[in-house]
Protein backbone atom coordinates (compact mmCIF):
# COMPACT_ATOMS: atom_id res chain seq x y z
CA UNK A 1 0.00 0.00 0.00
CA UNK A 2 1.46 3.40 -0.80
CA UNK A 3 2.51 5.64 1.97
CA UNK A 4 -0.81 8.65 0.75
CA UNK A 5 -3.12 5.86 0.49
CA UNK A 6 -2.02 4.35 3.92
CA UNK A 7 -2.08 8.02 5.56
CA UNK A 8 -5.95 8.55 3.42
CA UNK A 9 -6.70 5.18 5.38
CA UNK A 10 -5.65 6.91 9.22
CA UNK A 11 -7.04 9.98 8.60
CA UNK A 12 -10.36 8.22 8.05
CA UNK A 13 -10.06 6.30 10.86
CA UNK A 14 -9.33 9.22 13.02
CA UNK A 15 -12.35 10.92 11.51
CA UNK A 16 -14.46 7.99 12.24
CA UNK A 17 -13.13 7.63 15.80
CA UNK A 18 -13.60 11.16 16.23
CA UNK A 19 -17.01 11.29 15.72
CA UNK A 20 -17.55 8.16 17.73
CA UNK A 21 -16.19 10.19 20.40
CA UNK A 22 -18.12 13.37 19.84
CA UNK A 23 -20.94 11.53 19.99
CA UNK A 24 -20.25 10.02 24.15
CA UNK A 25 -19.03 13.21 24.81
CA UNK A 26 -22.38 15.13 23.39
CA UNK A 27 -24.66 12.02 25.06
CA UNK A 28 -22.62 12.91 28.66
CA UNK A 29 -23.35 16.31 27.63
CA UNK A 30 -27.20 16.04 26.91
CA UNK A 31 -27.71 13.43 29.54
CA UNK A 32 -25.31 14.78 32.48
CA UNK A 33 -25.64 18.04 31.95
CA UNK A 34 -21.46 18.67 32.49
CA UNK A 35 -20.23 21.90 30.28
CA UNK A 36 -18.62 20.48 26.71
CA UNK A 37 -14.76 21.25 28.31
CA UNK A 38 -15.17 18.81 31.17
CA UNK A 39 -16.70 15.99 29.27
CA UNK A 40 -13.97 16.67 26.17
CA UNK A 41 -10.83 16.44 28.57
CA UNK A 42 -12.91 13.19 30.46
CA UNK A 43 -12.56 11.78 26.47
CA UNK A 44 -9.46 12.78 26.45
CA UNK A 45 -8.23 10.71 29.25
CA UNK A 46 -9.66 7.47 27.50
CA UNK A 47 -7.20 4.84 26.16
CA UNK A 48 -8.37 4.51 22.76
CA UNK A 49 -8.88 8.59 22.28
CA UNK A 50 -4.70 8.60 21.01
CA UNK A 51 -6.35 6.99 17.31
CA UNK A 52 -8.90 10.32 17.25
CA UNK A 53 -7.92 13.32 14.72
CA UNK A 54 -8.07 16.11 18.08
CA UNK A 55 -8.59 18.58 15.81
CA UNK A 56 -11.81 17.30 14.58
CA UNK A 57 -13.24 15.78 17.83
CA UNK A 58 -13.04 19.42 19.50
CA UNK A 59 -14.57 20.96 16.45
CA UNK A 60 -17.26 18.60 16.50
CA UNK A 61 -18.02 19.20 20.18
CA UNK A 62 -17.40 22.79 20.49
CA UNK A 63 -19.11 23.39 17.26
CA UNK A 64 -22.62 21.17 18.08
CA UNK A 65 -22.85 22.41 21.67
CA UNK A 66 -22.64 26.37 20.40
CA UNK A 67 -24.76 25.67 17.64
CA UNK A 68 -27.13 23.35 19.06
CA UNK A 69 -30.41 25.82 19.08
CA UNK A 70 -29.60 26.78 15.18
CA UNK A 71 -29.30 22.71 14.85
CA UNK A 72 -32.46 21.75 16.76
CA UNK A 73 -34.46 24.52 14.37
CA UNK A 74 -32.36 22.60 11.40
CA UNK A 75 -34.01 19.35 11.99
CA UNK A 76 -37.01 20.28 13.22
CA UNK A 77 -38.78 20.28 10.20
CA UNK A 78 -37.61 16.83 9.76
CA UNK A 79 -38.36 14.88 12.88
CA UNK A 80 -42.07 13.39 13.45
CA UNK A 81 -41.24 14.49 17.07
CA UNK A 82 -40.15 17.20 19.74
CA UNK A 83 -36.74 16.91 20.47
CA UNK A 84 -37.40 16.51 23.69
CA UNK A 85 -38.76 13.04 23.18
CA UNK A 86 -36.22 12.26 20.87
CA UNK A 87 -33.90 9.14 22.60
CA UNK A 88 -30.30 11.17 23.83
CA UNK A 89 -27.92 8.88 21.10
CA UNK A 90 -30.17 9.75 17.97
CA UNK A 91 -30.68 13.44 19.48
CA UNK A 92 -26.82 13.46 19.48
CA UNK A 93 -26.23 11.61 16.37
CA UNK A 94 -28.78 14.54 14.42
CA UNK A 95 -26.76 17.14 15.81
CA UNK A 96 -23.68 15.73 14.87
CA UNK A 97 -24.93 14.90 11.15
CA UNK A 98 -26.75 18.46 11.02
CA UNK A 99 -23.25 20.03 12.23
CA UNK A 100 -20.89 18.38 10.22
CA UNK A 101 -23.78 18.60 6.89
CA UNK A 102 -23.86 23.00 7.62
CA UNK A 103 -19.98 23.66 8.87
CA UNK A 104 -18.26 20.79 6.79
CA UNK A 105 -19.08 21.20 3.11
CA UNK A 106 -15.51 19.26 2.46
CA UNK A 107 -16.58 16.49 4.08
CA UNK A 108 -19.32 14.48 0.89
CA UNK A 109 -22.83 14.37 2.31
CA UNK A 110 -22.72 10.86 1.95
CA UNK A 111 -20.05 10.44 4.27
CA UNK A 112 -21.49 12.02 6.78
CA UNK A 113 -24.79 10.20 6.65
CA UNK A 114 -23.06 6.58 5.90
CA UNK A 115 -20.91 7.71 9.40
CA UNK A 116 -23.47 8.29 11.56
CA UNK A 117 -25.90 5.38 10.88
CA UNK A 118 -22.71 3.08 11.26
CA UNK A 119 -22.77 5.14 14.84
CA UNK A 120 -26.53 4.64 15.36
CA UNK A 121 -26.11 0.90 14.34
CA UNK A 122 -23.53 0.51 16.99
CA UNK A 123 -24.95 2.79 20.01
CA UNK A 124 -28.69 3.87 19.12
CA UNK A 125 -31.61 1.68 19.55
CA UNK A 126 -33.07 -0.83 17.25
CA UNK A 127 -34.50 1.00 13.93
CA UNK A 128 -32.35 4.27 15.17
CA UNK A 129 -30.22 4.13 12.03
CA UNK A 130 -33.33 3.97 10.11
CA UNK A 131 -34.45 6.96 11.80
CA UNK A 132 -31.18 9.17 11.54
CA UNK A 133 -30.78 8.24 7.97
CA UNK A 134 -33.74 9.47 6.64
CA UNK A 135 -33.74 12.76 8.50
CA UNK A 136 -30.36 13.52 7.48
CA UNK A 137 -30.61 12.87 3.84
CA UNK A 138 -33.64 15.18 4.28
CA UNK A 139 -31.64 18.05 5.53
CA UNK A 140 -28.90 17.14 3.22
CA UNK A 141 -31.51 17.68 0.51
CA UNK A 142 -32.19 21.32 1.77
CA UNK A 143 -28.30 22.01 3.25
CA UNK A 144 -26.37 21.01 -0.04
CA UNK A 145 -28.86 20.84 -2.69
CA UNK A 146 -26.40 20.99 -6.04
CA UNK A 147 -24.31 18.35 -4.21
CA UNK A 148 -27.73 16.26 -3.86
CA UNK A 149 -28.47 16.91 -7.00
CA UNK A 150 -25.25 16.20 -8.91
CA UNK A 151 -24.82 13.15 -7.19
CA UNK A 152 -28.52 11.89 -8.24
CA UNK A 153 -27.90 13.25 -12.22
CA UNK A 154 -24.89 10.45 -12.07
CA UNK A 155 -25.64 7.16 -13.89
Amino acid sequence: MSQAKSSATGAKKSRRKSREFALQALYQWKVGGDPAGTVMAQMAEEKEFSKVDEEHFTGLVRGVTAHVDELNALLAPHIDRKVGELSPVEHALLLLGAFELQHHPEIPYRVVINEAVELAKSYGGTDGHKFVNGVLDKLAAQLRAVEVAARGAKP
